[in-house]
């Protein structure tokens, strides 16, 4: 099991950061830092994951802003058309809960 580096706890609030296995949550790491991390923990992310992976996990992720995923798919060249959570269905399921 492989542990992430102590500067990305801030990240991950919500877990046993001491029991969590990055390789095995990898969608979940790459989802976190998307949307917090700072350039350190891009850089780590970069480094310790395929660009495939990063690419299938913006492609695959449901729970990132609008203005994450866009620019995710800005700096990795992806389609927009196949980012999930850029897709109309999901931005009008988002907007019943908080509509600004």
């Amino acid at each position: 099991m492989k542990k992430p580096p102590k500067f990305l706890k801030k990240y991950f609030w919500d877990i046993d950061f001491e029991a969590f296995d990055y390789e095995n949550y990898s969608c979940y790491t790459i989802e976190r830092i998307f949307e917090y991390g700072d350039k350190q923990a891009i850089n780590w992310m970069l480094k310790n994951f395929p660009r495939s992976q990063i690419i299938y996990a913006l492609q695959k992720s449901r729970g990132l802003s609008e203005k994450s995923a866009n620019f995710w798919a800005l700096i990795l060249n992806c389609r927009k058309e196949g980012v999930r959570c850029l897709n109309r269905s999901s931005q009008e399921i988002r907007k019943q809960f908080w509509p600004y």
